[in-house]
């Protein structure tokens, strides 16, 4: 079984076999009696193109339910953006809280501008720009570790992170840290923060794509509990 991934794209994989979709790599391999191969390539632009499309692999273990480039199975976990803060900090029930405009926040930018991501479009829309740092994708390991990083070393007071990573690095952090769901604003009612996570195969091939959402429905007590092990926040009853 041919696997395209990132090889340092922790908690999600790694070439060590640490991340959570090696370990739901291999138990699928397993399953299917199959030996498990890898086609290695950083999560950048072109990584389809560069992968499933020159035929190097079959199956992303890890693309959002809706992702045009592949063909996708049912999703099998959905998770969201959360507020990653001090343990000690009160809960941040909105995105009209004060300390939002004045607490040093941390998000992802996986394109040019700070609104790439939802939660950065959301502090956008409620007046927080000068407090927020983005941090870029590229670098020397994950942004979401580096985010916690710089939050541990009181840099940062807060970050937006998507819910795997976050649930991943807060729980290995140096410093006390608590996940918190926090709504969009309704300024931003259309921008997404939860999203259904699929497995995805090259466009066209139904029959892998439909033996692996089988699969997916008999292994989901397993998947589950490896999701659990890395600490990622799921939402249920959500759409994919």
């Amino acid at each position: 079984m041919r696997v395209c991934a990132d090889p340092d794209n922790l908690p999600f994989s790694h070439e060590d076999g640490s991340g959570f979709e090696n370990r739901i790599a291999a138990l699928l391999a397993e399953d299917l009696g199959l030996r498990l191969e890898y086609a290695w390539l950083p999560d950048r632009r072109g990584f389809v193109r560069k992968t499933l499309g020159a035929e190097l692999c079959d199956v992303i273990v890890g693309v959002p339910a809706g992702f045009e480039r592949t063909s996708n199975t049912k999703p099998y976990y959905r998770s969201t953006y959360v507020l990653v803060a001090p343990a000690s900090a009160a809960k941040v029930h909105d995105f009209h809280d004060p300390r939002l405009r004045h607490w040093r926040i941390g998000v992802l930018l996986p394109g040019d501008d700070m609104a790439a991501t939802p939660p950065g479009h959301a502090l956008m829309q409620v007046g927080a720009v000068d407090n927020v740092t983005g941090f870029t994708v590229p670098g020397d390991e994950p942004a979401a570790a580096r985010m916690v990083h710089a939050m541990e070393r009181g840099e940062l007071d807060a970050a937006f992170l998507w819910g795997p990573q976050a649930g991943y690095f807060a729980a290995r952090s140096g410093v006390p840290l608590r996940l918190q769901r926090v709504p969009a604003p309704a300024q931003v009612a259309t921008q997404r923060f939860e999203f259904g996570i699929a497995m995805g195969v090259r466009r066209g091939d139904t029959a892998l794509r439909d033996r692996l959402d089988a699969w997916l429905v008999q292994r989901r007590p397993d998947i589950l509990r490896i999701l659990s092990d890395y600490g990622v926040p799921l939402v249920e009853g959500a759409r994919p």
